[in-house]
């Protein structure tokens, strides 16, 4: 995982939650408690409002808030196709909304994310939505 976005998922743990020990952390985040611990710090020293010490806990204080802004790539598979069922099934509103949704996340995403990562959600694709068979015709009486 990338330093940013354990640093984002470590404020959205606090954010989820109370005092939280710095090993509960670790075990959320499949990290070391050193390593929590280091984070805390640098999070604290870049403005982020933790209140707490080692051993005892930490918490974010209530009205910080770190928009979702990042997205790993499970993430996004789930959205796009998400969106392009609505696309494919809904209506033309619905369909219009999500394709508006997908140009705003493909938009920030190509913002945020490395060269190396996914920079287009257009290499995700939905297939168009089946046409419905006509129903058989019923014979009377049978």
């Amino acid at each position: 995982m990338r330093r940013a976005e354990r640093l984002y998922r470590l404020v959205d743990e606090l954010r989820s939650r109370r005092v939280t020990r710095a090993d509960e952390l670790a075990a959320a985040l499949e990290i070391s408690p050193r390593t929590v611990y280091r984070d805390i710090h640098d999070l604290m020293g870049s403005g982020v409002p933790i209140d707490g010490e080692a051993g005892v806990g930490y918490t974010l204080r209530r009205g910080f808030d770190l928009p979702p802004l990042m997205f790993t790539e499970p993430e996004l598979e789930a959205m796009v196709l998400g969106a392009r069922v609505v696309s494919s099934w809904g209506d033309q509103a619905l369909g219009r909304a999500a394709q508006d949704a997908l140009a705003r996340v493909e938009a920030l995403q190509a913002t945020l994310t490395p060269d190396d990562a996914i920079n287009s959600l257009e290499a995700l694709l939905m297939p168009p939505a089946p046409a419905a068979a006509p129903a058989p015709a019923r014979r009377p009486g049978k």
